[in-house]
Formats: C-alpha cells, structure tokens, sequence
C-alpha cells in the first residue's frame, strides 16, 4: 500500500468525498490560498474552485451559524478553523443548535456539519493558541468528536464523517500533519467509536488520542529495554469511546495510564479513569495514572513549554512507576514534535 503525509490523506478524503457527493462543500479561513491550511484543501480547490472551497470572513460563529443552514437545507459543509481555541466563539451554533436538532424536532432529519479543527503545541503559542478543546465538545450529546492520530484514520474518519448525519468535531494535531503511514487509495470510513490497539502489550495499558499515540509509541520503545511490556490503545474518537476495547485491554494488564493532551480535570482521562473503574475495578492492581498538562494555561516561554506539555518521558516514568511500585526516572527523549517548522 503507498504511503501519504496526514495532510495528503486529509486533501486525498476531501476530493474524493466533494466528487462523490456535490453537496460537499468547503468553507474556512484562508481555504483558497496557496498554503491551503497547511496544504489539506488545495487540491480541492485546485478541483472544484471558489463556489465549493469557500473563504470566508472572521467570524467563527457566523461560519458555523451558515454551516447549520446549510446543512438543514441538505447541504455537506465541511468546515476548517486553523485554530481550534476559537471553536469557542462557534458553540451556540455547534452546542445549542447542531446538536440538539435531531432531539428537537423528534429525530427528522439532522444536521450534519463536518468541522476540522487544528490544535497544537510548540513555537511559543501561547495561552490562546495552544488549547485542546476535546473535552468541551465531548461533553455534549449529539456531538461526534474523533482524534486521528495517524494518516490512515485522519482520511478514514473524516470520509465517515461526511458520510453520516451526526454533526462531527474532528480535531487534527499540528504536529502530525508530516508524519506518512500506509493509506488506501479508496474512500474507506473509519467507523467512529471503534478504536485499535496501536501496540500489543502485557504489563499496562496506555489509553491515548492523536499526537499522545506517538508519545506512547516511544514511551513503549524505551519501556521495552527494560523488560516492561506496553499495550496501547488509540481510541480515535473521543465520543462514542470505545470502552469495551479499553475496558478489556485494562482487565489483561491490570495497569492504567492515560495520556491526553488537555487538562487532567474533567476531561478525556477523567472520562476514561471513570469508565474503567465502574467496569473492571477488580481488575486494578495500581491506581489509574492520568498525564496531561499541568492545571494552568500553556506558556509562551519556550523552555515553560517544554515543560507543560505532556511527553514520552512523562508516560514512560508513570508506566515505570505503576509496574514497579515506586517514583522512577527515566532518560530524556526528543520531543515528537521537535522537528516542526511552520507553516504556523
């Protein structure tokens, strides 16, 4: 199978779903010029031109409050935000209105608004550009929100999510978008709510989403010189979880850590500690360990940054310590994201 970047799978879903289905249609900031949001609709663009790759003005909530009449009128928008923080301003449209519309009007018809959203870390962002809002979104019934972590699932969930009628979040790391994995040519969907094991392992499970993956991923490689094996599992959509998958990888290892990229306080890990403990409790033989961020807003200061942000070191020390019982340490390794150089 040939190999694409994540953003090339998302380019590659968005054409074949707009030439499968003309009532695709993408609107965003700055969706028509050369960088494309970091090269995902250019092509698209490039293919179906300015009425169906549409830049709009700045105004996050006027964006999606026209995504929601569009859709109720049998249109598919797909909307992209540069910056997920301000997702904020666009949360009576997507909360109050896309929702609830199905419960509202006693299930006839949806509103299926797809949004792509860019988060991240890095590069002296600062406290309003470097937010994850996942857990904000998942919050909300009628919501869909999915995380993908690699090329594969960026283009399979996002072909799901303009295919189904449930208003979708999809919310993209931006320090994955140069990361290549096998992709298939054709449009295949990625269901939402069905996660994979990224890695099989024995000792403790590693619950992640997105960028965490990967620092997974190389936690588990440190981890392994050591003797300790390391399951993880990559729940890709936030809601529907997939709590069958994590509550039966829990109940083979007996260890848990979580590893999210927002907040610790009633957010994804939360929502997974609490998830394991009402289904397989016994099955605990340490307490749930959750790495996150610090309880504050990210730095701008570079080494502050560094810092904040959760890393392979930090889910390899909790690892280490839940098989080992005590505090460990472990060597330093290079942040996933370290080699990023714009485009911001």
């Amino acid at each position: 199978m040939r190999e694409l970047t994540y953003w090339q799978a998302i380019s590659e879903a968005t054409v074949q779903c707009m030439a499968e289905d003309p009532a695709v249609f993408v609107a965003g900031e700055g969706v028509d010029d050369d960088k494309g949001i970091y090269g995902t609709t250019r092509a698209a663009f490039e293919q179906f031109g300015p009425t169906r790759v549409i830049d709009v003005p700045n105004s996050e909530n006027a964006t999606a409050g026209i995504a929601v009449g569009a859709a109720a009128m049998g249109r598919r928008p797909l909307i992209v935000h540069s910056r997920a923080d301000f997702l904020l301003l666009a949360m009576d449209a997507l909360v109050n209105l896309a929702a609830k519309w199905r419960y509202m009007y006693g299930d006839q018809g949806g509103v299926p608004v797809v949004t792509r959203a860019v988060v991240g870390r890095g590069w002296g962002q600062g406290a309003t550009h470097s937010q994850s809002p996942q857990s904000v979104f998942g919050h909300f019934p009628g919501l869909h929100v999915a995380m993908p972590a690699s090329p594969a699932d960026a283009k399979g969930l996002l072909v799901q999510a303009l295919r189904a009628q449930t208003p979708t979040l999809l919310l993209e790391n931006r320090g994955l978008y140069r990361m290549t994995g096998e992709v298939p040519r054709e449009a295949v969907a990625v269901p939402f709510g069905r996660g994979r094991i990224a890695r099989s392992g024995t000792d403790v499970t590693v619950v992640a989403a997105s960028l965490m993956v990967h620092e997974a991923e190389r936690a588990a490689d440190l981890l392994a010189e050591q003797g300790i094996s390391v399951e993880i599992v990559d729940v890709r959509s936030i809601r529907p979880l997939d709590e069958e998958l994590i509550c039966s990888s829990v109940a083979r290892t007996g260890r848990l850590v979580v590893a999210d990229t927002s907040w610790a306080r009633y957010g994804l890990a939360a929502e997974v500690a609490a998830v394991v403990a009402e289904n397989v409790f016994d099955a605990l033989r340490r307490p749930v360990r959750r790495v996150t961020p610090p309880d504050c807003p990210a730095p701008v200061s570079h080494p502050l940054e560094e810092a904040f942000h959760p890393t392979a070191d930090r889910i390899a020390a909790a690892c280490l310590e839940m098989v080992e019982g005590g505090p460990s340490h472990v060597r330093k390794l290079a942040d996933v994201t370290a080699g990023f150089v714009g485009p911001y």
